[in-house]
């Protein structure tokens, strides 16, 4: 059965609640977790008013004012994407981009059924970035926005599912959602749901419907990534955002895991070594006596055997000696920086604004009060101190102040030093409070 929660409540009701609480699903974190995330769909009616975060005016402001480019709009209709071609053009006379968006192309599809596709809005909306960015440091992983902008009686996707979790929050007018569970539960990044096409449209057409339900102004429905969906407006235009959740997963975690020990293997002669001669025969099969795990003399004939460990390599073959190798490089293999710094290129730390960090720098004195930009994902290691715009290294002294920072509490630069402050501005990892 789907989740739903019916009661109707303030989205500021309950003061210090994070965001699944206070506007997505009116419950904690830790109750999300344990219930609802990456296991099942769940409906909230009522969520919040979403009204501050975005609406149909916002919408008219990107197409017509803003100068939006592809890829920030996608159109689409019965199914299928339509070519960027058919709704860009030219800007004119001091703008003469050719792929900007083109209203009045815009207006003409959408007035014949299609539905308009506003991609990244994280990047292009304020509200939806400040919304994006609480929710991804709350939930721990990476967020973006999608707005769906679909005319009466339409819809633009057939059933399908997506590779990442979803947040769908209606914000004007109403959709039919018919929600299916998966063909292919959890799938990666590589794995989409063309792949699965005809089991995706089986399940569809015959399969018993999870949930089938109409999404009302304020309603929030959550979906793991891998369960099938498709929508469709009633009899008014229908506005939702979709805010997707790119999931770090163990299979991720596997992938640098590799790499690590394969960066480790690099660095050992034997496995530098080319494979045997094999004349006649498989190249895999096992080795000979020159297959010695040890360095070959010039005229081929084995050296002394080993590297340290005195182990040949002459009763098996290439691939049971790398299998061996593999396995212990990765058992000592440490993929967190690999990990760390994979999370911190999924995502943007938030605006920087360079003329108030030029006057802020200018005008830095001890009670200018200052704290550590958002969203950078800050990991001090010994000395050094990881984040979205680099990495810094700090002597000794610097270390306990550096420390205090990543609390996000506003300090002033005579608390941290204003060596070290105008520092971390020039750096971008300080900004001026209030901003």
């Amino acid at each position: 059965m789907s989740m739903a929660r019916t009661e109707l409540q303030d989205s500021g009701a309950r003061q210090g609640a994070g965001i699944l609480e206070s506007r997505l699903t009116r419950l904690g974190r830790e109750e999300f977790a344990r219930d609802v995330w990456a296991r099942t769909a769940a409906l909230t009616r009522g969520a919040s008013d979403f009204s501050d975060v975005f609406s149909a005016a916002a919408v008219d402001e990107l197409v017509s004012r803003r100068g939006l480019r592809t890829p920030f709009l996608r159109v689409a209709k019965d199914g299928s994407t339509l070519p960027e071609s058919s709704f860009t053009a030219s800007a004119g006379v001091g703008a003469t981009v050719a792929d900007q968006l083109d209203d009045t192309a815009l207006w003409r599809a959408f007035e014949d059924g299609a539905t308009l596709v506003l991609q990244a809005l994280h990047r292009t909306w304020e509200p939806v970035a400040d919304l994006v960015s609480a929710l991804g440091t709350e939930l721990g992983h990476p967020v973006q926005a999608n707005a769906y902008v679909t005319p009466p009686q339409n819809r633009g996707f057939d059933a399908h599912y997506d590779v990442h979790d979803v947040f769908v929050l209606q914000i004007e007018g109403t959709k039919r959602w018919v929600v299916h569970e998966p063909v292919l539960p959890d799938p990666l990044r590589d794995q989409p749901w063309t792949d699965h096409r005809a089991a995706v449209a089986e399940r569809a057409a015959h399969g018993i419907p999870h949930l089938d339900t109409t999404l009302r102004p304020g309603d929030v429905l959550y979906l793991p990534r891998g369960w099938l969906h498709s929508a469709q407006a009633r009899g008014e235009v229908s506005v939702h955002l979709t805010l997707g959740v790119h999931v770090r997963t163990r299979y991720a975690l596997a992938e640098q895991l590799v790499r690590a020990a394969l960066a480790d293997l690099a660095d050992d002669p034997s496995m530098r070594r080319s494979l045997p001669l094999r004349a006649g025969g498989p190249l895999l099969e096992a080795g000979g006596p020159d297959d010695v795990d040890g360095t070959a003399g010039p005229s081929g004939a084995p050296g002394a055997p080993g590297t340290g460990d005195g182990r040949t390599n002459g009763s098996g073959s290439p691939t049971e000696l790398v299998r061996e190798r593999l396995l212990a490089a990765v058992a000592d293999a440490d993929p967190a920086p690999l990990f760390h710094r994979a999370h911190r290129s999924l995502a943007r730390p938030a605006p920087l604004g360079p003329l108030a960090q030029l006057a802020a720098l200018n005008s830095l004195g001890p009670a200018s009060p200052v704290r550590l930009r958002e969203a950078l994902e800050p990991r001090l290691d010994g000395t050094r101190l990881f984040t979205r715009v680099g990495y810094l290294d700090f002597p000794a002294d610097d270390l306990v102040p550096v420390a205090r920072l990543l609390d996000g509490r506003v300090r002033t630069a005579g608390d941290l030093g204003l060596d070290l402050a105008g520092r971390l501005l020039r750096a971008g990892v300080l900004v001026p409070a209030g901003r």
